[in-house]
């Protein structure tokens, strides 16, 4: 008897392992994702609850103790070891601490472009128990200005290569009494300090402890400017351990440490400083906090597991090795993949509009000859995708998911061409999310009788929010309680429930796999940032000739994410003028915010609440054969807006005009 059950026992399994493939395809995927996840958020918040907390600074002075000869970053023709950069932020955390009498929990914003100066500073802010305001370097003027209110930055530390944006501003700073310094050897503006020979000839001694007693795993760390710098940013606050969360997922990704990182993408993102750089810092290491056990042996503490382990510093070798940054100023697409040979790429970042530009230029005969295994980035379509595959060979792919101020995201852990991630039963335990329906025209979630969201089903587009919760905090915007409220939904499943507000429309499907479909509201992507219409139009509406106006994002053939347009409607009696349009755009918004058309209507289409209707705007696009209404092109050559005809139309329609000539991202 006991045989037959045995027998039968071991048949059952047998039928379940064969069934597995067909009946739960991806359960081993899930489960490895969920471990990987689960491991990586645990390990972060046994390190950020010690005393003193173990943050991503600890991690990366352990590795310069560790394997101070390791190259960290890798610049032009420069080398920047891991002691080179504990070095250098050492010396200038002495003179920011002495010179400018930094004190702990101050904020300090950090307008410069993608070089080393941007990461050894960084650190030698965290040094002094600073938070960091990433100031993205297109901003100018009124938006400058607001960046800095935002998150209450009392100093600038600024390039010299922005001379011309900060003098603009520097009456105003000086009179708020935000000081401003040159991380440059001699100062181009008189009475602004440059502080480089100082840092030189500075200690390079390690600093006090007492600068950061104070730190936990909720400290302000960094503020990063979401919502694309469009007229008034909005400094996203970022906790140490959001930080190191997000630092963590290049190693979730397959990141190693003898990889080679290659980061085009700006600094002032999450994507780059943190993915980009954090991910190297946050490598394998150990922790030197050693302590004698029984028998006299020497232990110490691995970072990586938070064990102890036998081994002390003295005389240890190491054989784990540690990721290196290479950094470039600006995206290049026609010498990206001899930038990858030369420093012996294997791992690439990526934004989906980047990855395009590589499918179009050119096709050489080395496309395939390069060290490339990897590639981590947002935002790939599918159709780039698969060109991306097939022309630069057997890349593995991470698609990521989240925003800079989101509360959680998705990782495409399987290789799904086009979808984002996973619906992970196991993960959404831990951070639930929902899709659910949404009237696009009124701009605002479909409730029930009850007054709460309805679930979309598999295959329809939903808005996805995120459930607020101890593991899932939102933290929102620093100085805007407004806009952090904003992005709150109430009432979403149950009375009282809060979730975070994506403001993105996705899809999943039977298997669950998701699918970014669009973005809603007041905000699309336009080369590669996001642009906020509701910012935008409150810049145009400072237009002498402007009643009314209401800005959206219209298609164009070829080009990624949504082109900007404007409707407005015409003061009585004033007529519209292209030229002063677009000087005016010129100097107040970032090129890429800056409207490609102008449509001039009598009256603006509005709901029974008074809200703009964007939906038969976004339909109809900019084609002159459909509209009666005046259209105007934003020409740049002639440095007008000029009324839009069926040859320029043709014109766009077929390629011949390329409206990303100003690519924020590079050329």
């Amino acid at each position: 008897m006991l045989g037959v059950v045995t027998a039968a026992v071991a048949g059952l399994l047998l039928l379940l392992l064969l069934l597995r493939d067909r009946l739960f395809p991806f359960l081993w995927a899930d489960l490895g994702a969920f471990l990987a996840l689960g491991g990586a958020a645990a390990r972060c918040r046994r390190r950020l609850s010690r005393r003193p907390a173990v943050t991503l600074l600890e991690v990366f002075q352990e590795h310069a103790r560790r394997q101070p000869h390791r190259p960290l970053l890798l610049f032009q023709d420069e080398v920047y070891t891991y002691r080179d950069v504990e070095q250098r932020s050492s010396r200038a955390a002495h003179v920011f601490s002495q010179r400018l009498g930094l004190q702990p929990g101050q904020t300090v914003a950090v307008f410069l472009p993608n070089e080393p100066t941007y990461v050894w500073t960084w650190l030698a802010l965290a040094k002094l128990g600073c938070s960091m305001a990433c100031l993205n370097y297109n901003v100018r003027g009124q938006a400058l200005l607001h960046a800095l209110a935002a998150a209450q930055a009392t100093f600038v530390l600024a390039s010299a290569e922005l001379q011309d944006a900060l003098e603009e501003v520097l009456p105003d700073l000086q009179r708020d009494g935000i000081k401003v310094f040159y991380l440059s050897s001699t100062s181009p503006t008189p009475g602004v300090e440059a502080l480089l020979p100082a840092i030189e000839a500075a200690s390079d001694k390690p600093l006090p402890s007492h600068h950061r007693a104070g730190i936990t795993a909720n400290s302000k760390a960094i503020y990063i400017y979401t919502s694309g710098t469009t007229g008034l940013p909005k400094a996203a606050v970022i906790t140490e351990l959001k930080l190191m969360m997000v630092a963590s997922l290049g190693r979730i990704c397959g990141i190693r440490g003898t990889d080679h990182i290659y980061t085009t993408l700006p600094l002032y993102h999450s994507a780059g400083l943190l993915i980009g750089v954090g991910g190297c810092l946050e490598m394998d290491g150990l922790m030197d906090d050693g302590k004698m056990c029984k028998g006299g042996e020497k232990k110490r503490r691995d970072i990586y597991s938070d064990k102890w382990i036998p081994g002390g510093m003295d005389g240890m070798t190491d054989d784990k090795k540690r990721a290196t940054c290479v950094l470039r100023s600006k995206f290049s697409a026609s010498q990206f993949w001899d930038d990858c040979r030369r420093y012996n790429v294997t791992v690439i970042q990526y934004v989906g509009e980047l990855m395009r530009y590589l499918c179009n230029t050119p096709k050489r005969d080395n496309d395939q000859k390069h060290g490339v295994r990897l590639a981590v980035g947002n935002g790939l379509r599918a159709e780039v995708w698969k060109e991306f595959l097939q022309r630069f060979g057997p890349i593995s792919i991470w698609e990521l998911y989240g925003a800079t101020e989101g509360n959680a995201g998705f990782i495409n852990y399987t290789g799904k061409i086009g979808a984002v991630g996973r619906a992970n039963p196991f993960l959404k335990s831990f951070a639930p999310f929902e899709l659910i329906k949404y009237n696009v025209e009124q701009d605002e979630p479909v409730r029930d009788e009850r007054g709460l969201c309805i679930r979309v089903r598999p295959g329809e587009t939903g808005l996805l929010v995120i459930k607020i919760t101890k593991n899932t905090p939102f933290h929102g915007y620093a100085g805007d309680s407004k806009k952090t409220e904003k992005k709150i939904l109430r009432d979403v499943l149950a009375k009282g429930d809060t979730f975070f507000n994506s403001g993105d429309l996705l899809m999943m499907d039977h298997e669950k796999f998701v699918y970014f479909q669009d973005r809603v509201g007041d905000t699309f992507r336009w080369k590669g940032e996001n642009v906020a219409t509701t910012e935008v139009e409150a810049t145009l509406a400072m237009v002498n000739f402007i009643q009314e106006v209401n800005v959206y994002g219209v298609s164009v053939p070829g080009c990624e994410g949504k082109c900007g347009m404007a409707a407005i409607r015409l003061k009585p009696g004033m007529s519209f003028e292209g030229e002063n349009l677009y000087a005016f755009t010129k100097e107040t918004l970032p090129s890429y915010a800056a409207p490609r058309f102008v449509r001039v209507q009598e009256a603006l289409e509005i709901t029974g609440t008074f809200k703009q209707c964007k939906g038969n705007l976004v339909r109809e696009g900019f084609d002159p054969t459909i509209i009666k209404d005046p259209l105007f092109f934003r020409d740049e050559k002639k440095k007008s807006y000029v009324p839009m005809n069926t040859d320029i139309y043709a014109a766009i329609q077929e390629a011949k005009i390329n409206l990303e000539v100003s690519n924020s991202i590079g050329a």
